[in-house]
């Protein structure tokens, strides 16, 4: 059987680092590219990894040496699907001194130690401050699920203002458990803590990457809410000939002036407590009847007068103006809705609804 070249190869492990498998235990992205590298003859990785760039060698060398156990059958799949050259059953095991030995003879000394140093230094350091960056809430809702000495050891991995606060969460004689535990530490073998940390970024990290999306829909909807109304229809048309549910998903989260109408009174009275009247008489330029009434039976008595007043006698507004304050209006709204202060979505809407 012939040894594959160093171009095909490399195509295939390329191919192998975006498909996803369903095993006994699963290997992603540049786990993968490291398990088959690992699998194959030293020379030939050693061939391989001189055509890949300083970041995918940081990536491939920080998952090798995390890798761990990876079963016969996992590997067995990996080959099956990256060519059918490879013998099967065998089992390997990602370490760090794996991980040195795959740099070592594909690259000078100099730079497999200064990869070396940058990934096994620094991965785990990393690990542990992208966790400490994660919501309180969220690690301290896993954490509780584990045993004691396991939520111990995770609270003296993290930063002190995170575990504080996950501690404030957690019950009073839970709490003093903990510190007990803290106080005298357990050695953990390396091993273990590997497979903890392991756990830990698949369980938390991940989830918390895969939730990132609504945050993206949140940061995009708030882009197109200071956008014109023509434009808005505009953008969220083009979204829904390719990617129809993100439209739908920034169409619930967009706020217009003329969605004020679907508040509840309660949030309308609110809204309008805290507005200058003479922005509120610019924003009404050009409304309907139906929806200036809407609006003026939600102020105060004496605002109301004001601002019909004004509406009934004032002269003519420039267009620019008049969008300048609904938008104003618009956010407003928004930030009292971030703050608490009212609801956008309760439920409670009126029986008039314009667009």
């Amino acid at each position: 059987m012939s040894t594959p070249l160093p171009d095909e190869v490399a195509k295939i492990v390329s191919q192998q680092a975006g498909r996803a498998y369903s095993l006994a235990r699963p290997l992603f992205g540049a786990e993968k590219v490291a398990a088959l590298l690992l699998a194959l003859d030293k020379p030939i990785a050693g061939r391989l990894l001189k055509r890949f760039d300083s970041l995918e060698l940081r990536q491939v060398t920080r998952a090798a040496s995390e890798l761990g156990s990876v079963n016969p059958a996992t590997i067995e799949k990996l080959i099956e699907d990256f060519a059918e050259q490879f013998s099967a059953g065998a089992e390997l095991l990602g370490s760090a001194g794996e991980a040195e030995n795959l740099l070592a003879g594909a690259l000078e000394p100099e730079e497999a130690a200064e990869i070396l140093s940058d990934v096994l230094g620094n991965s785990n350091k990393a690990m542990w401050d992208r966790l400490s960056a994660a919501p309180e809430s969220v690690l301290a809702s896993y954490l509780l699920k584990e045993h004691p000495q396991t939520f111990a050891l995770v609270l003296s991995k993290l930063s002190s203002g995170t575990a504080a606060k996950i501690m404030a969460q957690t019950p009073r004689d839970l709490r003093n458990g903990l510190m007990r535990r803290m106080l005298s530490p357990r050695p953990v073998m390396d091993p273990m803590m590997r497979i903890l940390e392991r756990t830990l970024h698949e369980d938390l990290l991940l989830n918390v990457a895969r939730n990132t999306g609504a945050d993206t829909h949140s940061k995009i909807a708030d882009i197109i809410n200071k956008m014109e109304r023509d434009q808005i229809e505009d953008v969220l048309t083009s979204l829904a000939e390719d990617r129809p549910k993100d439209a739908e998903t920034l169409r619930g989260l967009l706020f217009t002036f003329e969605d004020i109408a679907k508040l509840s009174q309660k949030a309308r009275t609110t809204v309008f407590d805290r507005l200058p009247a003479d922005r509120v008489v610019l924003a009404l330029k050009g409304t309907d009847g139906a929806f200036r009434e809407l609006i003026l039976s939600s102020m105060g008595a004496r605002a109301h007068r004001m601002v019909e007043s004004e509406l009934n006698t004032g002269g003519p507004a420039q267009q620019r103006d008049v969008l300048k304050a609904r938008r104003a209006i618009a956010d407003a709204v928004l930030e009292m809705a971030e703050r608490n202060e009212i609801e956008i979505n309760s439920g409670g809407q009126s029986d008039a609804i314009f667009e």
